[in-house]
């Protein structure tokens, strides 16, 4: 994909240490590893000068709305995550039936390949990793002198301008590079969010959580039930008027936690039971 904003990236290494260089990634991911479409969003990534964050861009836009009052916020299914700069630690962001947080330890080793390609006036080098239980392919600029990349991909001897899985369910590509003059505050959409601060958790705490979830989806529900009038409660346009509605209703919402589940990382994946 062209590179439709470029600000003259080897300047950077001219910038105030007190700047934040944004690099904004188109994503292409899919919501199951059998769909044929692919969901689309823009991800920034923002290299501060004491640590690093990637998060989806349209954080930003709300953020913007939220601080002339509104109240906007949305989570998609996308990566968040925050690391010290030059860090393989990296904090984890996930909003499910809760905001959680986890911390991870992600190095990786990479193989540089001998193929290259252009990309404006960059020329990019090939370079291939195993992580997260999947092979991935990057192409990064050794003239940006930025070992960085999105997610949690580092440790190139420049920056990631593209990358992908090898079966194509994630792909990454650099869209375009801002310069900002100072690091831009997240604090009301990633370490907290919507108001609610994330529940630091192992990551095993927290597959209990979506296990305990999935086991039962209903459970919320199905306890208010008797708090109603008969007749009023309904589920998605359903009016249920008996507790036994709730089982099959579990199993439509079990199907569809199974069908959406594809996690980039498939080493710290939850693993769901096949619906009875």
């Amino acid at each position: 994909m062209k590179i439709y904003t470029l600000l003259l990236l080897v300047i950077f290494t001219t910038l105030s240490k007190a700047q934040t260089h944004r690099f904004i990634y188109e994503y292409q991911f899919k919501p199951n590893s059998e769909s044929t479409e692919y969901r689309k969003v823009n991800m920034a990534l923002d290299i501060n000068p004491t640590d690093v964050k990637f998060y989806d861009y349209e954080n930003i836009l709300n953020d913007s709305i939220n601080k002339k009052g509104g109240h906007n916020y949305s989570w998609n299914q996308t990566p968040a995550i925050k690391r010290n700069k030059n860090s393989y630690q990296n904090t984890n962001y996930e909003m499910m039936m809760d905001y959680f947080s986890y911390q991870t330890t992600d190095k990786m080793d990479w193989k540089l390949e001998n193929e290259t390609k252009t990309s404006g006036q960059y020329t990019l080098q090939k370079a291939t990793t195993t992580f997260g239980g999947r092979e991935w392919t990057a192409w990064f600029a050794k003239d940006i002198n930025i070992s960085e990349g999105p997610y949690k991909f580092r440790g190139l001897p420049g920056l990631i301008f593209e990358l992908n899985d090898s079966k194509n369910n994630f792909i990454f590509k650099l869209a375009k590079s801002q310069k900002l003059e100072k690091t831009y505050d997240t604090s009301d959409f990633l370490e907290v969010f919507a108001g609610k601060k994330p529940l630091e958790v192992k990551i095993a705490d927290m597959h209990k959580q979506m296990l305990k979830f999935y086991n039962d989806p209903m459970k919320e529900l199905r306890e208010k039930f008797d708090d109603v009038p008969p007749g009023t409660f309904q589920v998605g346009g359903t009016k249920i008027t008996s507790k036994d509605q709730f089982k099959e209703m579990a199993k439509v919402m079990q199907n569809h936690i199974l069908k959406s589940y594809n996690p980039l990382d498939l080493t710290n994946a939850v693993i769901y039971p096949a619906v009875n």
